[in-house]
């Protein structure tokens, strides 16, 4: 399933249109995707999503068209070059795509390039080069390791920065050890404060229509708090500017009743209202 299909199948169950996602999630994986459902599709363009945790097995030996499992395959290598990959080469090639790094992202990727995803040109038979980005590996983490006949298996926890393609870390561990690599599956476990602990199936939500957060506990889980009282709360209800909270960046606006009424951020000696999420 892709993102959008997941959207597609949760407005059918919750029974609305205002579903939305923040962050897509490839096909080939599972695990964390989070929603916004009717005001709190509000919130999806303010979330600083930009650390995430996956559980990933990749598998050197062969390299693919796709730099996962679903890709063609473009080239294998035989038994005396993977008996040839030591474990310590493999803790190498881990270390040296840890930390802040230049990844090329895979050319079968949603990056634009001239406006058009970089998957819609290469399966339109063009050749795409796609530029390197800066991107930071927190954690990778090797948990085990599997010499097949034809591969060796290693799983992984890997925690990195939004933008960060954890195919591409395999296809480049492969291509560090000489004997190509992909991505044979991948599970996301955290986007920023949001985790698998609060996550539900779609066949859960199908048993039992109801939300992981409600809106304040959402907001409260992702934004710092500025706690006001109940006549600053009904100001900003009504959009007006009240006395600054010190606060750094976005953060959620609370009301006495414990309930978040907007996002907002100090500008000028003031807290401005990015949106208001419990209007008057």
């Amino acid at each position: 399933m892709t993102s959008h299909d997941v959207v597609a199948r949760v407005r059918r169950i919750m029974g609305t249109r205002k579903v939305g996602h923040a962050g897509t999630l490839d096909p080939m994986a599972t695990g964390v995707l989070v929603l916004g459902i009717e005001r709190a599709t509000k919130l999806l363009g303010h979330l600083a999503l930009d650390r995430k945790t996956y559980l990933a097995t990749l598998s050197v030996g062969v390299s693919t068209t796709t730099d996962d499992a679903e890709g063609e395959q473009l080239s294998t290598v035989d038994i005396d070059a993977l008996a040839a990959i030591t474990d310590e080469r493999i803790a190498a090639g881990i270390a040296a795509l840890t930390g802040e790094i230049e990844q090329v992202p895979s050319a079968v990727s949603a990056v634009k390039v001239a406006g058009k995803r970089a998957y819609a040109r290469v399966r339109a038979g063009e050749d795409v080069a796609l530029s390197p980005r800066k991107v930071t590996v927190y954690r990778f983490d090797l948990l085990a390791t599997r010499r097949e006949a034809d591969r060796i298996e290693l799983d992984a926890v890997v925690e990195c920065s939004s933008g960060t393609y954890v195919r591409a870390l395999a296809r480049d561990l492969g291509a560090a050890l000489g004997a190509g690599g992909h991505l044979a599956a991948l599970r996301r476990t955290t986007v920023g404060p949001f985790t698998l602990a609060t996550a539900r199936t779609l066949e859960q939500l199908e048993a039992k229509p109801e939300l992981s957060h409600d809106l304040s506990a959402a907001v409260a889980a992702a934004f710092p708090r500025y706690d006001v009282d109940a006549a600053t709360a009904r100001a900003v209800q009504y959009g007006q500017q009240v006395r600054a909270s010190g606060l750094d960046g976005t953060y959620g606006v609370f009301g006495p009743d414990g309930q978040a009424v907007a996002l907002a951020v100090d500008a000028g000696g003031v807290a401005r209202s990015v949106v208001v999420l419990d209007p008057a």
